[in-house]
């Protein structure tokens, strides 16, 4: 088809996440995008570009990896799909052994054996992955003798995804107000990474914990970066310490790694930064590169116990793909990628670059503040318009004219481009990034 059609039949027809459709209709001259591979894509004109958000994060091993793709394309061949309700394959039942063997503390001889991250159900993206964990964390302590816990401790600025369970978690008001007569209830406390630091967030959360006792299901975080929330960065001191907070009162720490886990930070998982194994694990988006939609849950030998027995005690929860077995190939060929091509000590080799630009930029172009960096972000603002701030879409168009995908958050602009970006291309994009922030912000 010609561009045109594509656009016309787009405009006419799809309704595109996270945009204001009337004005993308009116305005938007909307990149179609052809083919992609590594840490480029083109669009149908030809047009080359960097991909500096990883395609929402997603693509943490560039575009069509031909290792991921081999593995998609064979197990195609062989099996593409069967439930996972009552049957298993292959592909699912060593994913999860493997995951299991790389969760936080499994390095660990001495954490006792309930504690171990030993268990793992698969579903389709973050959301649900979160949902699931929500789901466990209630019905667990419901038939386990404490019906009273049904809430959950969360963050301001947090984001868990879009289901209505995982909403009533979050802490974006733009992205949950509207939705209020629908959601449960939670307490919320302020971000680690807002002023006053995290012993102030930390507080709260310890008394809430105190005060409550028999109706905390369990604190769920973003452990050390809270991504929609502006990559928020904050000090693994504060998962640590809301880590012994829950055992005071023996309930649950859930840590949603789906932006974080498989090296964004620098870390396997964001937990171990502050070397805690949390009781339920949410991973998707680096699981399966890019290539499908694909979660997982990871609980411990203690969470999953309390399932076992009676059959009303299972957990009736699930979906048509999940564990579904070229997603779960897939994800055993990504965790392949980062031991082969030490996904990991690529990471540390380039973190300290991004956050040197992300540093000189804010020293040398006027009107940016706060430059963060952990391990592949980097970040920083333009002011403090929010989420529906133009700022950054000034430079995301600037970006474009450049041949940078840079998709901004408001007034953020930042980049979480793949691990194993070449370096080559980390120099175009940190110049990119620079040249694009100078031309609208001056300087």
């Amino acid at each position: 088809m010609e561009r045109a059609d594509i656009v016309r039949s787009d405009k006419g027809h799809v309704w595109h996440p996270y945009t204001a459709m009337e004005a993308y209709i009116a305005e938007t001259d909307p990149m179609v995008v052809a083919r992609s591979e590594g840490p480029y894509f083109w669009d149908v004109d030809g047009q080359r570009y960097l991909d500096a958000n990883g395609s929402w994060w997603v693509s943490t091993l560039g575009h069509r990896h031909p290792r991921l793709v081999r593995a998609l394309t064979e197990q195609a061949g062989r099996l593409p799909h069967v439930s996972l309700a009552g049957v298993t394959h292959e592909p699912a039942a060593l994913l999860a052994a493997e995951l299991a063997a790389i969760a936080p503390g499994s390095d660990r001889a001495s954490l006792p054996a309930g504690e171990r991250l030993s268990r793992v159900f698969f579903s389709d993206n973050g959301s649900t992955a979160v949902e699931v964990a929500i789901k466990m964390a209630a019905q667990y302590w419901a038939q386990n003798g404490r019906p009273r816990r049904a809430r959950f401790i969360t963050l301001s600025g947090a984001f868990h995804g879009e289901t209505i369970g995982a909403t009533s978690v979050g802490g974006v008001p733009l992205f949950r107000e509207v939705f209020g007569p629908l959601l449960f209830d939670v307490v919320h406390v302020p971000s680690p990474a807002e002023e006053g630091g995290w012993e102030r967030a930390f507080e709260q959360v310890r008394a809430a914990l105190r005060a409550h006792p028999d109706e905390i299901a369990g604190v769920i975080l973003e452990p050390v970066l809270q991504g929609a929330a502006g990559m928020l960065m904050y000090s693994p001191d504060f998962v640590r310490a809301v880590r012994e907070a829950t055992r005071e009162v023996d309930t649950f720490l859930i840590a949603d790694e789906v932006f974080t886990g498989l090296g964004r930070t620098g870390a396997r998982f964001a937990v171990d930064l502050a070397g805690v194994v949390p009781d339920l694990l949410c991973l998707a988006k680096a699981l399966s590169g890019g290539l499908l939609p694909f979660g997982a849950t990871l609980a411990s030998e203690r969470v999953f116990s309390g399932f076992l027995g009676a059959p009303q005690r299972a957990l009736y929860y699930g979906h048509s793909y999940c564990g579904n077995p070229l997603g779960a190939a897939v994800a055993r060929e990504v965790l392949a990628v980062y031991r082969d091509e030490d996904v990991l000590g690529q990471v540390a080799r380039k973190a300290p670059r991004i956050r040197a630009a992300f540093e000189r930029m804010a020293q040398t172009i006027p009107g940016l503040v706060r430059p963060r960096a952990l391990g592949m972000v980097g970040a920083v603002d333009l002011g403090g318009g929010g989420y529906l701030a133009r700022g950054g879409w000034r430079v995301y168009e600037a970006a474009r004219r450049r041949g940078l995908y840079l998709r901004p958050l408001g007034d953020t602009v930042y980049i979480a481009p793949a691990l194993n970006l070449p370096d080559a291309a980390l120099d175009e994009l940190l110049a990119g990034v620079e040249a694009s922030l100078r031309e609208v912000a001056g300087g």
